[in-house]
């Protein structure tokens, strides 16, 4: 049986990598300030919005510029605002019935993966309000254009600003399960370094691995294009040369843009290339024990990387040289 689930799930690789060239991947458009929020949205004529954050985000007044400028071009905006790290179906359904009851438009995702994945999710169910977030796990069940969808990230690591997928917790089951659909993938990413100035040193770390771990993954997999692979190498640079950095002075606002357009490099890649054992086993604990995904991953990484042994040396060198 294992042999025959392994042989399909081969085949189904193989084919997905060589439809790629064909498939609905598309790049958000990359916004340098919140503060050019408001311009796109009146270009898709948008004057109601929902903003998907979590608490300490918004008591701590990270939103206040964002705000300022969206009430300043008279867009309203309602803030949802209960999104938990790993962020559950009820956050999804909670969120969802404050985007209809408020007549909203479009969505913004506001905060690190957690809110960003909670956006994504809410726009697939109101792409298709008839089917349960949970029918929409695996691959291609959304199929429905989502409302428009801006990411900002407020951490440098999980690339969801980029990405085709978001992955949602069943907190009554303690199961993690992925969505991946080409409508998920954001319309705006905003890499606005003051937005992740505040962001704590080990927060700046794990986040940090988050993405190293995906632009590792996404180059030694098997599934890789040439586009992946740079994008991949690119973000492992960039990781290895501002990550310190950034963790040592936050303020260092180049360290952080970079680290900003890592993640952004790292997410492109994964999105095409897909990640391996070290996130499968990290999402299994996060589902089950509510670690830090970030963090989980950190610590796997390199006893999965051992693991794989001579089967990746080649591909190893060519990130030690990154």
């Amino acid at each position: 049986m294992d042999t025959i689930r392994t042989i399909a799930y081969r085949s189904f690789q193989t084919a997905f990598k060589l439809a790629i060239p064909i498939l609905p991947y598309r790049t958000p458009e990359v916004l340098d300030s919140v503060t050019q929020i408001p311009d796109i949205l009146k270009q898709q004529g948008i004057t109601r919005v929902l903003i998907v954050t979590d608490g300490f985000l918004h008591i701590s007044g990270m939103l206040e510029p964002m705000k300022q400028a969206l009430a300043k071009e008279n867009i309203f905006y309602t803030v949802y605002d209960e999104t938990v790290p790993n962020p559950t179906v009820w956050n999804v359904e909670s969120a969802r019935e404050r985007y209809v009851s408020n007549g909203c438009q479009g969505l913004i995702g506001f905060g690190g993966g957690s809110a960003i994945d909670c956006a994504k999710a809410v726009g697939a169910r109101i792409a298709r309000p008839k089917k349960s977030i949970q029918k929409m796990r695996g691959i291609l069940q959304v199929m429905k254009k989502i409302p428009f969808l801006i990411a900002v990230p407020t951490t440098a690591g999980t690339g969801s600003e980029t990405t085709l997928a978001t992955v949602i917790t069943d907190d009554k089951n303690y199961l993690k399960f992925p969505i991946s659909d080409f409508p998920l993938i954001p319309r705006i990413a905003v890499l606005d370094p003051k937005i992740t100035q505040s962001l704590p040193p080990h927060m700046t770390a794990t986040t940090g691995m988050d993405a190293l771990t995906h632009a590792i993954e996404a180059y030694i997999g098997r599934s890789t294009t040439k586009s992946t692979r740079a994008d991949a190498l690119l973000a492992v640079k960039l990781i290895s040369e501002n990550l310190e950095r950034a963790y040592t002075d936050g303020d260092d606002m180049t360290a952080r843009k970079n680290m900003l357009t890592a993640a952004f490099h790292a997410g492109r890649a994964f999105s095409m290339s897909y990640v391996g054992y070290c996130h499968a086993v990290a999402h299994s604990l996060g589902g089950q024990y509510h670690i830090p995904h970030g963090l989980a991953n950190a610590v796997l990484l390199p006893y999965v990387l051992e693991r794989y042994g001579a089967s990746i040396y080649r591909k190893a060198k060519d990130i030690a040289l990154a």
